[in-house]
């Protein structure tokens, strides 16, 4: 408080400024106030007597209807049912807590991905609680692509339902060799341990006969770390791993069944319609299905343009207890009137594969086949073989399958896409599939991680197209080589084929540059389309100098000629298919620069 200079006290009612401590005043000019004072305080003092009047009897009604409707309550209700009420509404409260807590944790994120809360239409249809998907991503399939798919999505947190026909160990002929830059993609996906306790063996190149002679060609792994190569392996035992570790994330569920149709509204893929193991028809739900079911798909149909080839067919055996002419190698024979393959699949097998032109094999039943292995293939392939091939054929497991390769054609459709071999093939000659699959799946996933939501089919449609354009680099190097190593590979009466044939292998054995560029396109460790077409025509134009060299004659200038358009014959047609722009100028493709789609 202030205190004036007249030293009269702080609480003189003669001075009215008490909240202004900071400036002390004489008392005579506080004059004004008193002459004031005391009519404003009567008019504070009428309000407030007002004020208390009017509160105080409200208060007294109040007080009087609270005391007499307690006296009417007390004379009409008995104690004892007060109590029984009392203890009804308690108990209803206790109860209603319980179930909303129940409910609260079956919708908490830690339980969003628990597939046993489906349940079965009258129209038999799977469907979880909520209305719209049983799941985030239906996987139409488990083999290589769909097993690490699964994986992939279901480790960024995604609820995957993998249907799959047949659950059990598969047992192919191919799908046994990948490559050193798919070995690298499975480390980047999380699966490298998927080649462990499976005898897989490592690949560090390849060795190529012909004619007696042969070259090898080694992966360029120098700037990698040393467990960095190719592997080889049984490829039901590869896929059984990948689908171990798929099903051991809780939000991941495999089930097998038999995927029927794509379950269709408005334009827009919603789910699909399969029958489960026992038989029953069910259909299950997402805001996206992925269609990885193989080269014999039955679904791509709707999904793609497929133009299917079949060139010709593998014809496999299994070599015991042998050893390769260079170990750890895969081998290709350069034999007539196609490539053979050997490479191996364990510590104690090799795995042959015998290529024969067409879609017609001689018969297995009748002993066309083996007639046709012993005095055919069998006189082309390593001294060191020879026993363990002929052992191998009198044994009598023999196995066949066709040879398939398909341009990558989709049709964009909201709420779908296809991957794997049900998408691309191409001749399995390089080993390139499973490469191209784990390499797209990279792709995808991270398209896929910036989106918390994924029921806007039209527009994540619209987004996803950029897939397209984003796997070409490696997916057309890969299908290109392939395509075009098959066709310089195989026998031919045709002196400029002949021609185009001894230059590969002659280009490929001058070692250096002229081997380490071609091997490391064919591993996946170059993904450069550029530069496999510039290797390519290299070759054609070191046949056309070893024709011309030493003195050019007029037929080896008009054979140069007919290399030349034959080696462009062999590989503008492939380019094509695979899409000039997207395959080499993919910045120029709007598709490209697609943008995850924001959230509203």
């Amino acid at each position: 408080m202030a205190q004036c200079r007249c030293k009269q006290r702080a609480s003189c009612i003669a001075c009215p400024i008490k909240c202004a401590p900071l400036i002390p005043l004489p008392c005579q000019q506080l004059k004004p106030f008193q002459i004031s004072l005391p009519a404003r305080q009567r008019e504070k003092q009428e309000r407030e007597r007002t004020s208390t009047s009017s509160s105080a009897a409200s208060a007294a009604t109040v007080s009087f209807l609270r005391r007499g409707f307690s006296d009417s309550l007390s004379e009409m209700v008995d104690p004892y049912v007060l109590g029984w009420i009392l203890c009804s509404v308690l108990t209803l409260f206790a109860l209603h807590s319980l179930a909303f807590r129940g409910t609260s944790r079956r919708a908490s994120p830690e339980n969003r991905n628990d597939f046993s809360e489906t349940v079965t239409t009258t129209a038999g249809e799977c469907r979880s609680g909520n209305r719209n998907s049983d799941a985030d991503v239906i996987i139409v399939g488990a083999g290589v692509a769909g097993a690490a798919l699964a994986y992939t999505l279901g480790k960024d947190g995604r609820r995957v339902h993998v249907i799959e026909r047949d659950l059990s160990e598969p047992d192919r002929i191919v799908g046994e060799l990948l490559q050193p830059g798919g070995y690298l993609k499975l480390i980047e996906l999380g699966l490298e341990d998927c080649v462990d306790k499976i005898d897989a063996q490592q690949v560090f190149g390849y060795a190529l006969f012909k004619d007696g002679k042969h070259t090898r060609l080694s992966y360029p792994l120098e700037k990698f770390h040393s467990d960095i190569s190719g592997r080889s392996f049984h490829n039901g035992r590869f896929i059984q791993r990948m689908r171990e570790k798929a099903a051991s994330l809780t939000n991941v569920r495999l089930e097998q069944g038999t995927v029927t149709s794509l379950v269709e509204e408005k334009g827009a893929i919603k789910g699909v319609q399969y029958k489960s193991k026992d038989g029953q028809a069910l259909t299950a739900y997402a805001p996206l299905t992925i269609v990885c079911d193989g080269c014999f798909s039955n679904l791509r149909r709707s999904l793609c343009n497929p133009k299917v080839d079949v060139p010709s067919c593998f014809v496999g055996l299994v070599l015991e207890n042998c050893e390769l002419p260079c170990a750890n190698h895969g081998h290709v024979i350069l034999g007539d009137p196609s490539p053979i393959l050997f490479y191996p699949i364990s510590s104690t097998e090799v795995r042959c594969l015998v290529d024969v032109p067409g879609q017609k094999v001689p018969s297995i039943s009748n002993g066309e086949m083996e007639k046709y292995l012993k005095t055919t293939v069998a006189p082309q392939i390593p001294p060191q073989l020879y026993d363990s091939f002929i052992a191998a054929v009198d044994k009598g497991n023999i196995r066949t399958m066709p040879n398939r390769s398909m341009p990558a054609d989709p049709h964009p459709t909201p709420g779908a896409l296809l991957m794997g071999d049900a998408f691309n093939m191409r001749h399995p000659l390089t080993g390139g599939g499973m490469t191209v699959a784990l390499s797209d799946i990279v792709v995808l996933r991270n398209l896929l991680r910036p989106l918390s939501d994924l029921n806007d089919a039209p527009t994540l449609c619209k987004y996803l197209e950029s897939f397209y354009t984003l796997r070409k680099p490696v997916a057309s190097t890969i299908n290109t080589l392939a395509g075009a190593l098959y066709k310089v590979f195989c026998a031919s009466p045709d002196q400029a084929r002949k021609e185009m044939r001894q230059a590969c292998f002659d280009y490929l054995s001058l070692g250096g540059l002229f081997s380490e560029g071609p091997v490391s396109l064919l591993s996946g460790l170059n993904p450069r389309p550029l530069s496999l077409v510039l290797h390519f025509f290299a070759v054609a134009i070191f046949g056309v100098g070893r024709l011309l060299l030493p003195f050019p004659s007029p037929k080896r200038v008009w054979i140069g000629a007919r290399l030349i358009s034959g080696a462009s014959a062999i590989i503008l047609p492939i380019i094509k298919a695979e899409g000039i722009r997207q395959m080499f100028f993919p910045a120029t493709v709007p598709a490209y620069y697609r943008s995850p789609p924001v959230s509203q």
